[in-house]
């Protein structure tokens, strides 16, 4: 599922805004609105993949997701944010001290498409530095970075190499059976909107 309105900012602002929500009733935040938000809109109730990002002074602070659609979207943004802020193994639950010094992004994601290569120099070649999210399966072994990656993994070699890495492999390891998958994203963050509050 992407989103194709003109509406499209407002459209991430209310993903946003649900993400935001969900984490606040799950902490029981008092000073959040979350009666605040109009949830009717059909586009909500579509199928829908995402992942929510959490950072807290600039430093990642949970980040949980769904790789294909399963549910509504507003469903699904719903119940990753949460995942995100109190379930993601590698922090600490997200407190009510730590809510207001969070920032959250949404990735939506589009449909997983299968990349066809002979080697893993032709993986390399093919991927689109900034653009390609990647599933990567191997066996039991399966890992993914979001586009965003990139912004600190600048080179395939190196993005490749993380993503084995992450799933438990070493990062020059190849096997003819691995299997890669792509995808893009729609991403919206907190700080953008809040620049442009600033800046209207």
């Amino acid at each position: 599922m992407f989103l194709h309105s003109m509406d499209y900012r407002e459209q991430g602002k209310t993903l946003l805004q649900i993400a935001r929500s969900s984490i606040a009733r799950t902490l029981q935040v008092d000073h959040f609105n979350t009666d605040a938000i109009d949830i009717s809109a059909n586009w909500l109730a579509e199928p829908g993949a995402t992942f929510i990002t959490l950072t807290q002074y600039g430093l990642l602070r949970g980040c949980i997701g769904s790789l294909q659609a399963h549910q509504a979207l507003i469903d699904n943004v719903s119940s990753n944010a949460v995942s995100a802020a109190l379930h993601d193994n590698r922090f600490s639950p997200v407190t009510i001290n730590d809510f207001d010094s969070i920032c959250l992004e949404v990735s939506l994601l589009s449909t997983l498409q299968p990349l066809t290569f002979t080697s893993e120099a032709d993986a390399l070649a093919q991927l689109r530095p900034g653009i390609d999210g990647v599933l990567m399966e191997y066996g039991v072994y399966r890992s993914t970075f979001l586009p965003q990656v990139w912004e600190r993994l600048l080179q395939p070699c190196e993005f490749l190499g993380q993503l084995k890495l992450k799933a438990g492999l070493c990062p020059d390891f190849w096997d003819d059976a691995i299997r890669l998958r792509l995808y893009t994203v729609q991403k919206w963050r907190e700080t953008d909107f809040i620049k442009e509050k600033c800046d209207g």
